[in-house]
């Protein structure tokens, strides 16, 4: 039997729009990116150190910011929520009065319902030749120019005192004009005052004044631990009324009372004069977190993105320098039908890589970092989730962003001129 041939199709030359066009899967291209990062591991993590740094700057920054700025309620309300200070302007007779507040200030101010303590202080203005010393005057040795201080016992208790030694002066002292004194410690080791025991005494110009206590700290107004204190009473017995700095009143509230404390005051000091004093009620604390904020974030954020700068540029210079050592590979790969558009897409997965892998990293160190500090400051740490959650993303674009250049450099190597090299 005779054997039929089969029927094939007349055979025709090949036409360039018959040959199938290279291509390159997601996969593939994802397979390529880790092989290429993974092949010289040491320098990939140099290059993504860069993004580590900015990004978990980035992180740590905001968390701190924010961290701390939740602290400041609660530090703001221990003091300066609850402090109300009082100046005394004399309205338009201030060169006829120069010291208006009456000299029971300190137990009108305290009637009123939210006030702890209170009390008038000024800064007692001395003359040119008038200094503090241990010593009587016709002793050896210069005196001091310290700050004197005519404080009432109220003022005293206001500033929140802590002494290392003695107490404080009280009502008795200053309603007899007593000639006594309360010093800070930097005060005392400068007049070399180290005891009690043996009842010293200091010298303003030539009134001595028995030195019963000795400040270590208070929770306000730490010039006075600069300064001699002595009774409102005495300095104006000895020195008279305020003269170029006029007096002032330091109020201490009950948390929440310092409004109305501040709108009370000048009508319980005076009431037939209330425009002689200007309250001053403490700032809103929204505004002062706020401001803390936002300096935080400015001076820090700013090292933040220097930081990204030098990981982008650590990355444009690497994927540079591997598209130079890579330059055969390149040409290889065009010789056996990777397009160009294959070769960008290589080097910018390549970079891209890089910069999500110090994103996740740099996350990572910026969270551990605000956790630590917090911890150690005994703080509740405070991070917002949709910084977390955009950090990788800013590190994948600071990848993508470096590599744009190297990787169209890469793409414009012609085949021929790559495997020559």
């Amino acid at each position: 039997m005779k054997r039929v041939p089969r029927w094939r199709p007349p055979l025709r030359r090949a036409r360039p729009g018959d040959v199938r066009r290279s291509s390159l899967s997601a996969r593939d291209l994802g397979a390529e990116a880790l092989a290429g990062v993974l092949q010289r591991p040491a320098r990939s993590a140099l290059t993504a150190l860069g993004t580590v740094l900015g990004v978990g700057s980035f992180i740590a920054v905001l968390g701190l910011t924010g961290t701390a700025a939740s602290q400041i309620d609660a530090r703001f309300n221990e003091l300066t929520a609850t402090e109300v200070a009082v100046e005394d302007t004399g309205g338009s007779d201030a060169a006829r009065v120069p010291l208006a507040f009456p000299q029971d200030a300190d137990r009108r101010i305290g009637r009123l319902n939210g006030v702890t303590a209170a009390g008038v202080f000024w800064r007692v203005r001395l003359g040119a030749e008038q200094t503090v010393r241990s010593a009587p005057p016709a002793g050896a040795g210069a005196g001091e120019r310290a700050q004197v201080m005519a404080a009432s016992p109220g003022a005293l208790q206001a500033a929140g005192p802590r002494f290392s030694q003695g107490r404080a002066y009280d009502a008795y002292h200053d309603g007899h004009r007593e000639q006594v004194a309360v010093i800070g410690s930097a005060t005392a080791a400068r007049l070399g005052i180290t005891t009690l025991r043996t009842q010293p005494a200091v010298f303003v110009g030539d009134v001595p004044f028995t030195v019963i206590g000795i400040l270590d700290d208070v929770d306000r107004k730490p010039e006075l631990l600069m300064s001699v204190l002595v009774p409102r009473s005495t300095a104006e017995h000895v020195w008279g009324p305020p003269g170029d700095e006029r007096a002032k009143m330091l109020v201490a509230t009950r948390l929440g009372a310092a409004g109305q404390i501040a709108a009370e005051a000048p009508v319980a000091l005076r009431p037939e004069h209330p425009e002689y004093f200007k309250a001053l009620p403490p700032p809103d604390p929204r505004t002062l977190r706020s401001g803390v904020g936002d300096d935080l974030s400015q001076l820090f954020l700013l090292l933040a993105g220097v930081c990204l700068i030098i990981g982008t540029v650590g990355i444009a210079n690497t994927t540079l320098v591997a598209v130079m050592e890579r330059t055969g590979e390149i040409g290889l790969r065009r010789a056996l039908g990777a397009r160009g558009s294959h070769i960008t897409a290589q080097f910018l997965a390549e970079s891209t890589l890089l910069g999500l892998l110090g994103g996740l990293v740099g996350t990572s160190l910026g969270t551990a970092t605000v956790v630590a500090v917090a911890a150690v400051r005994e703080w509740t740490p405070v991070i917002d989730p949709l910084t977390v959650a955009s950090a990788p993303a800013l590190g994948l674009t600071t990848g993508l962003l470096a590599g744009l250049y190297p990787a169209w450099r890469a793409s414009r190597i012609p085949p021929a001129e790559a495997l020559r090299r």
